[in-house]
């Protein structure tokens, strides 16, 4: 399965270099999505690198983190 794993941040910074990590790590920039309004980062995975995908995001103290399949 696919995933939808969210982050929600309460600084536009935070959200923007937990965005930078995930392109850094190798995530491909067609399955991230950055809203520096809402502070809030998505990234679509497989259920394999799910883990590592909310390390990154937690690495930058998100508000919120939460995940979901992913529905097209």
């Amino acid at each position: 399965m696919t995933q939808t794993v969210t982050a929600t941040y309460d600084d536009a910074m935070k959200a923007v270099n937990a965005y930078d990590e995930l392109i850094s790590k190798g995530f491909p920039r067609e399955k991230l999505y950055l809203d520096k309004e809402a502070g809030e980062v998505k990234v679509i995975v497989p259920d394999s690198s799910q883990p590592e995908a909310e390390e990154i995001l937690k690495r930058h103290e998100p508000n919120d983190t939460r995940s979901a399949p992913y529905e097209d």
